[in-house]
Formats: structure tokens, sequence, C-alpha cells
């Protein structure tokens, strides 16, 4: 990340840390989905006590899985947000699980960095498993950051990452479209642009992966109203917005707008529907 870029992120995310777990539902899913993707790599006995390097932790619900799953491994889980990381570190001082502590202390730690400048100087060939949920669309510098990681990967290394395709919060894009139209304004993009399961493979294949495999679905959440849900977004810490200031025309004006048409376009029974674009990439480095 740009540092103009990750300090927002860290702001963002600092913020939220204490909210985001009532909000992440679609982000603890996308967990699952990589604890049973890393099982049945597990399963084929590649490899028994692995060094595994966790990106974006957040509050440590993935980093659980990881401890409990493979109880030989050694785990590294970064994020850029010390109030994450004290979160996160939380799960494993709690007195209802008093042992945890012990049994992981001597290879579980947490390290507060901006991964696309700390993979830049980080060992090679040091790590057997890279593993990240609902991160990677943060990164300043995509192409850039898998080719560091990469080179941290030991032959036969697995990265494997969720991330959120560029159907994400179309209604929500759609709507604000909609209105800047109707005012004879040009559209902004409110929120992240998000990387095509494509865009992602080309990126993998320059950066030396020599294999691809990506899982896309979409997944529907419903809101009881488009300001619910942008409460939440902004709960999960991803409020940021590509948009710029417009003359003459208030944010109060535009959002209020937005929200009609939202849910004049995209009202469900009890409420509003949401749409995630969800992908689950799996690529390995090379022998």
């Amino acid at each position: 990340m740009t540092i103009g870029r990750s300090s927002v992120v860290q702001r963002q995310f600092n913020r939220s840390a204490t909210s985001y777990d009532a909000h992440a539902h679609v982000q603890r899913y996308m967990a699952e989905q990589l604890a049973r993707s890393l099982a049945e790599w597990k399963n084929k006995g590649v490899l028994s006590d692995p060094s595994i390097l966790e990106i974006g932790c957040g509050t440590g619900a993935l980093t659980q899985i990881l401890v409990n799953e493979w109880p030989s491994a050694n785990i590294t889980a970064i994020d850029i947000a010390p109030e994450m990381i004290e979160v996160a570190s939380k799960r494993f001082r709690s007195v209802e699980h008093p042992g945890t502590a012990n049994c992981t202390k001597d290879r579980l730690r947490f390290l507060q960095a901006d991964i696309e400048m700390w993979a830049v100087n980080a060992p090679e060939c040091s790590v057997d498993i890279i593993v990240s949920n609902a991160c990677f669309q943060w990164l300043s510098s995509p192409q850039e950051t898998l080719g560091h990681l990469r080179r941290m990967l030991r032959p036969g290394g697995l990265l494997i990452f969720t991330t959120f395709g560029p159907d994400t919060f179309r209604e929500m894009h759609e709507a604000f479209d909609e209105v800047y139209h109707v005012n004879g304004m040009e559209p902004q993009r409110h929120g992240l642009s998000f990387q095509s399961p494509v865009q992602w493979e080309i990126m993998l294949q320059e950066s030396g992966y020599s294999s691809f495999h990506c899982e896309r679905s979409i997944h529907t959440e419903k809101y009881t109203s488009a300001r619910d849900f942008l409460y939440s977004v902004k709960g999960m810490g991803a409020s940021t917005s590509e948009a710029a200031t417009i003359p003459g025309y208030s944010l109060r004006r535009l959002f209020t707008n937005m929200y009609k048409e939202y849910e004049d376009k995209f009202s469900i029974k009890g409420g509003v529907s949401a749409t995630y674009d969800l992908l689950f990439i799996q690529s390995v480095a090379p022998y």
C-alpha cells in the first residue's frame, strides 16, 4: 500500500476493531471456506509442521482455526492495524481457554505491519503456506506484492486467499450511478474497485506462480435498509471511497437520494439485498 492509503486503511480498521465481528458475517463464511480448503491440502500429507504466514489476521477468527487445525505449525499473523492485533491476541489470553496461550506461545506470533512494505525485505523461501481472508482487495500494488510473497514461499508452497470480485455491492453502485445520471453528472466510484478472476490469474502468472485455481460464488445478504447496509460496511472498516467531492451537491443529499434509489430497486421482504462476489483463489510456487 502507498503510505497515504495504508494510513487510511490502518485508521479505519483501528476504529472498527471492536465492532468488526458483529458485522463480518460474510468474512466468517469466507474464513470457513478457506479452512476447508486448507484441510484438503493438509489431508494430502504434503506438510506435517508447516510455517504459515497469515496476512490481514484482523480479529483472529481464521488464526484460531489455523492454531486448532495445525497443532505443529509455526504461525505468523500480520495485520496493519494495532487495535486488530490487540483483539486477536486476546483470543489466546482468554480465561475461557486458559491452556491455549501456553500451547501456542512458542509457535504463534502476531506482527503489526503493512504487508506491502514488510514483504519487500522478508526472508526468501521462509514459509510453506501464505493464507489471507478478505484482505487482498486493499493492496495498492497487488502485482508487486504477489511477487514478494512468491519469493517468500518455499518450492511447492501454497498461496491461498479470499477476496471480493467486481460484482460486490452492485446494488449500491447502480443506485449511485442512477443518482448521478438523473442529476446530469458523471458517475463516480464509491468504495473500492475489485479485481476480476482473470486479472488475478494474470498477476499470479506474471509473478511466477505455477498454477491457478479460482472458485467464484455470489452471496446475498439482507439488511433492514440501505442506511443499515452502509452502517454495517463502516462497522467492518470498509468505508473507503474513490469518489471526489462535487461542488454544489452535498454528500448528505447524494446519500439521501442513493438510499431512496437503492430501496426502490433492491427491496426484498424485510429489507434490502446486498451482493457479495466471493473469490477463493489458490496458487502454488513451482519446484
